[in-house]
Formats: C-alpha cells, structure tokens, sequence
C-alpha cells in the first residue's frame, strides 16, 4: 500500500513539473498570440472606417490586414511576427480544448465548447499559414469574399451539402448572439485581472469589450444569414465572408454610418485583445 502511494506521488509530481514546464512558454505564446489578434483587428477596422468616413480604405478581412502590414517598411519582419502571433493564439486555444483550462466539463455543453475552442484554433493556424504565404510570395490563398465561396461550393457539392450550409450559418448566427450577450453581461470581464487595473484601464477593458463585442455579433450575424440563404438558394455565389459582410452595411440606407460604427467597434475588438495580451487570466 506504501509502495503504490509513493508510486502515485512520484506520477503526481512529475505531473506537476510538466504542468509547471507548460506554463513558461504557453502562457507567453497566449498573450504574444492576443496581441497578434488585436492588431489585425485593429487594422480591418482602421481602414473600414477609413472608407465609411474619408472614401479612402478598404473593407477587408484578415488577409487584406497581412497584406498592409506587408506593404509597410519592414512588412515581412512585421508579418513574420504577426504569422508566429497567429500560430501561438491557435496553440493556446487547442491547449484550452485538450486542457479544459476553462472547466467546461465534459458534459455536452462542455464539450461543445471545447470543440469550440480547438475549430478556432484550427482557424488560427489557417491564418498564420496564410500570412506565411504571403511572406515567402506564394499567394496566401484566395482573395477576399472567395475563400467563403469556395468552401460554401465544396459543402453544397456533399451529400445534404444545403442542410450542411445552412447549419453553418446557423451556427454563425449562434455565435453572433453569444458575443451580444457577452457585450451586454459584460461576462468577459471574469477573465481579467481587474485586481491589477487602475479604474480607468478597467473602464477601458470593459467599454472596449462591450464595443468591439457587439461589432462581431452583426458581422458574424451578417455572415450567417448570407449562408442560410446561399444554403435555400443551394448557391455558392452568395456566401460571404467578413470583407462582404462590411460591404453589405454600406450598401443598407445610411451604410456609411453604420459601417463607420461598426469599424469603429471592431477597432475596439483590437484594444481589447491587447488589453487580454495584458491582464488575462490565463490557467494552465
């Protein structure tokens, strides 16, 4: 009984020592990886308002955000940080999913949130793919709108490929509601380190959060819906991807307001991700 006691304690510390090991490069990989993410952010929304407000910019999507990074004076050294940032965010959610750092459970609801976490990560290290791409002049993948195209084309041509598409949209259109009810509870703030703010950078956090939270819910909203009815239509042509989802708001009435709003939000989004580079709470 000793001997397997002893046994247990010597698994357990090691156990420890590996979880300890994890910590001085995850959790550095996780803030370098936020603060990746906030800059992309920043910069779609920097030149979407750019083009609600002055008629220059752009709307554009992540890529568009790696190619004017490139475009800058030392623009492969900057996306070359930018791509390691990608690859680490992707890193720090697959260790949330397989980890469950966030003690989702592994009752449906958790798992499904755990799924959740590693598809983002998935979607991450596309990203980090595709400025690497860029930076060795090998394309970086399809341009705006017709990545979303392309997939939305390969569902539609399976077997339920409709039923396949339209499932995805509603699941945009879910996770749009999810990011306006974390902007309304403002539930994001559990996750930050208000202890170590001042009252100004905890107003910020959670003004920046609520913003750029909300920003997300009607892109994410847009995209969804330009799913379901690509999927009712069983065409391709109509799937969109963030750059369009922008573009459809300048086309409703006072679409340049709403565009600006909206850019302005996501701008928001950026800080806010570099605020979580700072004083989120990361568990490993």
């Amino acid at each position: 009984m000793e001997n397997r006691d002893s046994s247990l304690g010597i698994v357990k510390e090691k156990a420890e020592r590996i979880s300890q090991s994890a910590r001085g490069w995850i959790i550095p990989l996780a803030r370098f990886g936020y603060a990746a993410k906030g800059i992309v952010y920043i910069i779609i929304g920097g030149l979407a308002a750019l083009a609600a407000f002055t008629g220059g910019g752009r709307t554009t999507d992540s890529r568009g955000a790696f190619e004017e990074i490139l475009s800058q004076s030392y623009g492969r050294l900057l996306l070359g940080a930018v791509a390691i940032g990608m690859a680490a965010y992707a890193i720090w959610r697959i260790v949330q999913a397989v980890k469950d750092t966030e003690n989702k459970g592994s009752d449906a609801k958790g798992i499904a949130r755990r799924i959740g976490y590693a598809a983002i990560g998935v979607i991450h290290i596309g990203l980090a793919y595709s400025a690497a791409q860029l930076i060795f002049g090998s394309g970086g993948g399809s341009r705006g709108d017709a990545a979303s195209k392309e997939w939305t084309a390969t569902l539609l041509a399976q077997p339920f490929g409709q039923w396949l598409v339209g499932a995805v949209g509603l699941g945009f259109i879910a996770f749009a509601v999810t990011q306006f009810y974390k902007a309304f509870t403002a539930e994001f703030r559990e996750n930050l380190k208000t202890n170590e703010m001042d009252k100004k950078t905890e107003t910020f956090a959670t003004r920046s959060g609520q913003a750029g939270l909300s920003a997300r819910g009607v892109v994410f909203g847009i995209i969804g819906v330009f799913l379901i009815q690509a999927a009712l239509h069983s065409n391709a042509g109509e799937a969109r991807g963030l750059s369009g989802a922008l573009r459809a708001l300048e086309q409703q009435s006072y679409g340049q307001w709403v565009l600006g709003i909206v850019a302005l939000g996501l701008v928001a989004y950026g800080f806010y991700m570099l605020v979580l580079a700072r004083y989120r709470r990361i568990i490993i």
